[in-house]
Formats: structure tokens, sequence, C-alpha cells
């Protein structure tokens, strides 16, 4: 683990003394730079961090995530003042669906169920029936009667991954995120050869996910050792298993929190692809988080009438899995 600089350990020290002062809790996602996640009170994936923003006590709420995740918290506790550190960071999977083309989807779909993936704006959610984390999605899809229609949004490779799993056909958006799409399968059989005794923690919303439960399936690899998992599943199974080596394919930012919360000094993490990196998770730094303590920037909300009906669909997913 890499030095903590004076400059750092001071910037850290002044953020939680704002906080406590302003009565605030920092949030901050798993892909989020180092030095944030060690200042945050709560670490965690959108599952975890909705349902934190949803029961805090906290008066201020500074999220560490992208646009998205400040929206979801200010819907779920509107009392609460939410504030994101930076405005620019915003998320190339939510991008690929907007309310009007979710609208025009549903329109071809009369009486189908909508599930939208957390990764969307708090319009697209006010279109929904239901929201998912990764964290739960096939608790949500199994929640919803078997004769009825799902449309899923926005991601490709999540929805085909629940397909498979739950045996249930749905109509899928076409959507991806940048980052888990650029990790390949490729990249995969390349860390199979080179870590071969290895754990396969692989989130399904990467495009190599298909090839992870094919070779489990086909014996090509052990099936024990290949595994789809949320990245909050990714932590849980790592501090449980026995094994010492873990090859991890989902955003870098995780790889900081695997190290620091299964602190074995035998078990070794290692990033299918270094590229992996959310360009979006990392434009919020140190400086922007003391800033927006300071300055009470940036303040995040939801119109009312936006947030009560998107509300509805987040708390269904709050309340399974």
């Amino acid at each position: 683990m890499a030095a903590v600089i004076p400059d750092t350990v001071a910037m850290q020290e002044e953020i939680r003394r704002l906080a406590r002062e302003r009565n605030a809790v920092i949030l901050a996602h798993n892909y989020q730079v180092p030095e944030v996640q060690d200042v945050a009170d709560v670490v965690g994936d959108s599952l975890g961090l909705s349902r934190e923003a949803a029961r805090t006590d906290a008066d201020v709420i500074v999220f560490c995530g992208v646009h998205f995740m400040a929206e979801t918290a200010a819907i779920l506790n509107p009392a609460k003042r939410v504030l994101l550190p930076d405005l620019e960071a915003g998320c190339s999977l939510a991008d690929t669906i907007d309310a009007d083309q979710l609208r025009a989807w549903k329109a071809k779909h009369p009486g189908a169920v909508v599930v939208t993936y957390v990764n969307t704006t708090a319009e697209v959610k006010a279109e929904s029936d239901y929201c998912c984390t990764s964290g739960n999605a096939r608790a949500v899809i199994e929640a919803i009667p078997p004769d009825r229609t799902i449309l899923f949004a926005p991601d490709l490779f999540l929805g085909s991954y629940l397909e498979r799993i739950t045996g249930r056909p749905m109509v899928v958006w076409p959507g991806e995120c940048h980052v888990h799409a650029g990790i390949l399968p490729a990249d995969l059989e390349r860390a199979r050869r080179e870590h071969g005794d290895a754990d396969l923690l692989v989130h399904p919303e990467c495009g190599c996910a298909s090839s992870c439960m094919y070779w489990a399936a086909s014996g090509d690899v052990d099936a024990a050792r290949a595994h789809v998992l949320s990245t909050e599943g990714m932590v849980e199974h790592a501090r449980r298993s026995s094994r010492r080596e873990f090859v991890v394919a989902t955003e870098t930012g995780i790889l900081h929190r695997l190290r620091k919360e299964v602190p074995d000094a035998d078990k070794r993490f290692h990033a299918v692809s270094e590229r992996a990196i959310c360009r979006y998770m990392k434009t919020i730094t140190l400086p922007k988080v003391l800033r927006s303590l300071r300055e009470d920037v940036h303040h995040v909300t939801v119109p009312q009438p936006v947030a009560a009906r998107a509300r509805r669909a987040l708390d269904r997913m709050v309340s399974l899995g």
C-alpha cells in the first residue's frame, strides 16, 4: 500500500473535522480513489450506499460517487442536504438511455414491467417499476410474476446475465458501461494463464461474465473458482475464502478496499485489466471533498414530482435482496 503523504493526512483530518462540525456523513463508492475511500464514513456499492443514505441521521450527505448516486440519496432522504463534490462525475451507462427513450420503449410493450439498473437518471427511475443494483438484481427479477414481460435497462451485459441465471426471458436495452465493456474475454483468458490457481471474481456488467459462466459450465474452469459477483459480493467472498489469490474483473478502485478490508498478508488481488478505470469516479478528489464541505457545493436536488415517482422504484430496490 502506498505511503500517505503529509498533505493528504492534513486534508483528511480537516475533512473529518468539518464533517463533525456540520453533522455530515461521507459516503464513498468502491471505485473512488484510495484517499477518498479512507476519509469516508462508509464505503460500499450502490445498494449499500443507498440504504445508508436512506437511514442516516446526519444533516448533510457528502456523496463521493457519481451524479445518479447523489440523486438517489436526495430521493431516499429528501430532508437531508446532499452534496456532490464534482458535478462532472457522470456515468457513461446512465447516458445510454433518457426518459423520452424509455417512454417510447414502454409504448412498444404495453403492460410490461420496467426494471432499471440504478445507474440511471432520476427521470428514468420515475418511469420505472423497479430499480435494482448488481447486488440484488436477481432478487428483483424473481419478485416479478412469471407471466409479466420485463423490460430491463440499460445494461446489456447485466440483462443477459440475469436471463441466464433466472431462466427469465427479458427485453434488454443495448446499453453498456464503458469501463466494464472494456474488460474483454481476452483479458480474463490472460489472467487465467498468469494466475492459474486464483479465484475469478467477475462483475456481471462485464462483457467477459458470459465467458466466465461458459468456462465454469464446460469444466474448463473449476466452477468453485468462477464467481460472478457484485462488488460487495467480491469483498464478502474474499473474506470467507480460503484461497490466496483473486483475479478481479471490475473497476480497479475495488482493489484498495479489498486489500484494506481483507488484510490477510497471504491474500493477493490482481486486476484483470489495469485499464478498467472510470474517469467519472476519479474526478472526485480530496481537495474537492474539502471544498464541498467548506463551501456547501454542489447541492443535488430532484424536483418533487420526479422524486415521488422515482421513490417507488427505489423503495422496492432497497427492500429486496
